[in-house]
């Protein structure tokens, strides 16, 4: 796999580790100020996770990627 394809994978992993992390957060919360931490770290996991799909998407239409997601 190509560097820049590694990175756009890991990426999309660390995104998801993100999201899971604001679930669990969200959950065990004790304050609002933890909601709002959550809250932006979800809203950025799910950007960051737009664009990374869209790279992914234009590797794999320049034949990039030696993977399907």
């Amino acid at each position: 796999m190509k560097t820049c394809d590694h990175n756009i994978k890991t990426t999309l992993e660390l995104v998801e580790y993100m999201i899971k992390l604001a679930e669990r957060g969200d959950i065990d919360r004790e304050d609002s100020g933890c909601g709002i931490l959550y809250g932006i770290l979800r809203d950025a996991a799910y950007k960051i996770k737009q664009v990374a799909e869209v790279e992914r998407e234009a590797h794999i239409r320049k034949g990039w990627w030696e993977e399907r997601p």
